[in-house]
């Protein structure tokens, strides 16, 4: 039977996050060695590995019914695919990374408008002269293989790059003009698999896994039992992110409640609320958190 998706991952930085995201959303890929091709446990999706960047095209020309990337190289692409959901996720946090313009820390250009005639390194070459075009700029911009941080000013004036903590291009003595862009993950369909019922439901099916997924980071579950007497003592610790869960045992005398609280926060609150009459306190993991 042939798959039901052809599902596209991500190639390179976002990887290994992308495959952990999966594990815990339920899907398990596996690969081997340098192979771009992925094993999949569930049947109905065929994977591979694709450079983020060339995601979209292949997205919109239905080489993939399905794939994750930047919302930057759907912008950089033009490619018409339908947006499922955002998945905030990275390689090093989960902030949104920013496409900014930068330029060497002693150069006089203060803003877009002092671009004019200039050049301009980046591997956004689209991103990046529309929006000169948009603030009425002419400027030079060339595409980038890489290693941009280093070209300005040796070979460029400013350059376009991408960053998540600004901490790369502090170090190669860059300094931040504009963002023209903040981009995270998006889950993309083709728009025609994205018609199709049985397509469309299993990528529904999928988006709601992944999203639970993320909302489940940094998170725990904590089980106790408390006497009565001590009830509203103890409710009075617990930062749940709803109220808590309150279960009567058969002891008449005693209940059980139970919580979602940031893990964070456990290693304050597990000794209050043992101090306040709690007993059996268990925490566990939590794959998925779904409202």
């Amino acid at each position: 039977m042939a798959p039901l998706i052809k599902l596209g991952l991500p190639k390179g930085s976002l990887q290994e996050a992308t495959l952990q995201l999966f594990r815990k959303a339920g899907f398990y890929f596996s690969v081997s060695g340098r192979s771009y091709f992925v094993d999949s446990d569930d049947p109905e999706i065929e994977a591979v590995l694709i450079r983020a960047q060339e995601m979209a095209r292949y997205v919109a020309s239905g080489a993939f019914d399905a794939g994750l990337t930047g919302h930057d190289w759907v912008m950089e692409t033009g490619a018409d695919v339908h947006e499922v959901c955002e998945l905030i996720y990275a390689k090093v946090s989960a902030r949104p990374v920013r496409w900014v313009l930068a330029v060497p820390e002693n150069s006089s250009i203060q803003s877009v408008k002092d671009l004019e005639g200039k050049r301009i390194a980046t591997e956004v070459v689209g991103l990046t002269r529309r929006y000169l075009e948009q603030h009425g700029v002419q400027a030079d911009v060339e595409f980038s293989w890489g290693a941009t941080e280093i070209k300005a000013p040796q070979f460029v004036d400013a350059i376009v790059e991408v960053t998540e903590t600004g901490s790369s291009l502090r170090a190669n003595k860059l300094r931040i003009v504009e963002t023209l862009l903040e981009s995270t993950t998006r889950f993309i369909a083709n728009k025609q698999a994205w018609q199709d019922p049985q397509k469309r439901e299993k990528l529904e099916n999928m988006a709601l896994l992944l999203q639970s997924a993320i909302a489940a980071e940094g998170k725990v579950g904590l089980k106790m039992n408390v006497p009565k007497r001590n009830l509203e003592q103890v409710t009075r610790i617990l930062p749940a992110l709803t109220s808590p869960t309150i279960s009567h045992l058969a002891d008449s005398d005693w209940v059980a409640i139970e919580i979602i609280t940031e893990e964070a926060e456990v290693k304050r609150i597990i000794p209050a609320l043992r101090r306040a009459g709690a007993r059996g306190i268990i925490e566990y993991p939590l794959n998925k958190v779904i409202d």
